[in-house]
Formats: structure tokens, sequence, C-alpha cells
């Protein structure tokens, strides 16, 4: 994965970018990779419209990877305080699970939080019954905070409750 390049999202990456996520997270596309919530969730992950907005916040970025001219993931950085960003939609191309390229993302953002944002901490959600991915985030030096959040679903479902994990960058 050393041919990979980093850039941030620009408003004509919204095309490329939102069907890179929702193969990623939902549908039987996302079966081939581990990482997905299609055994948990239907329906779209994610919206053009809710990407465009994301991309013309001054208090988000979202990265892009690209290798030989195709995108292949992202990751999405937020001001969330004083010191403090969030981390989400951490998106590799299914077929490149566990390549790498997730951790490489991963420490992206987090010198992106640094660098744009002056962050010290870097937090993020995670669905509660997604065991083996708070288990590679807790590898990566990420800390259950005790904290969880509700998942933004109507009518409420407990059991994808997010679960809070922090770590200082």
């Amino acid at each position: 994965m050393s041919d990979v390049v980093f850039r941030t999202a620009k408003p004509d990456d919204v095309a490329a970018l939102h069907p890179l996520i929702e193969r990623a997270y939902r549908g039987e596309a996302a079966k081939a990779g581990w990482t997905h919530e299609a055994d948990l969730l239907s329906g779209a992950r994610t919206s053009v419209e809710e990407l465009a907005g994301l991309i013309a916040d001054a208090d988000r970025v979202i990265l892009l990877a690209h290798r030989g001219g195709a995108l292949i993931g992202c990751v999405q950085v937020a001001r969330a305080g004083q010191d403090l960003a969030y981390l989400g939609m951490l998106t590799v191309e299914p077929a490149l699970q566990a390549s790498g390229l997730g951790r490489r993302l991963l420490a992206a953002a987090e010198t992106e939080a640094v660098a744009r944002f002056g962050a010290r901490r870097m937090e993020m959600t995670v669905i509660r019954r997604r065991a083996e991915l708070i288990a590679w985030y807790q590898r990566r030096g990420y800390v259950a905070t005790g904290e969880t959040r509700p998942f933004p679903v109507d009518p409420p479902r407990p059991e994808l409750a997010f679960v809070v994990l922090e770590k200082a960058i």
C-alpha cells in the first residue's frame, strides 16, 4: 500500500465518495470486508447531500485515499471542542480491508486533527455490538470512556447504542 495518496475531499468528490461509503458499510458488497454494518442495519449509510454538507463545513474535513487514481478509502475528522476532535466514517474499500489502509487512514486523521484543529484528543463512537471493531481501535490506543450514546434511529434500538472511545494524540 505504499502508493496511496491522501488529500482533502472537494465538492466534486461526492459522486465517487458516496458509493464507496455505501459499499463499505451496507448491503451485500460490504460483506466482502470485515468492518461492515450490513448484518445490523439496512438502507443508506449517508446521502449525497449529507456528504456535500460535511465537505462544505469548515469544522470538518474528509480525507480521501487514492491509489492509481481510484478512491479506495476515506475518513472524516471534525472539531468537537477546545482540544477535542471527532473521528468518523473511516471507510476502506471492502476488498482492501485488512491491507493496512485503515491504520494509515487512522494515522492521517490523527495528524490532521492536530494540524487543522489543534486537537490533543480524538474521540469516536462505535456500535456496541461491533466488538471486533472496538478491539481493533483499542489495539491502536483508543480506550472506552464508559460513556454511551444512542444510535440515531426511530424507533430507538438500544442494542445499537454507541460506545465512546478516546485517545490522546
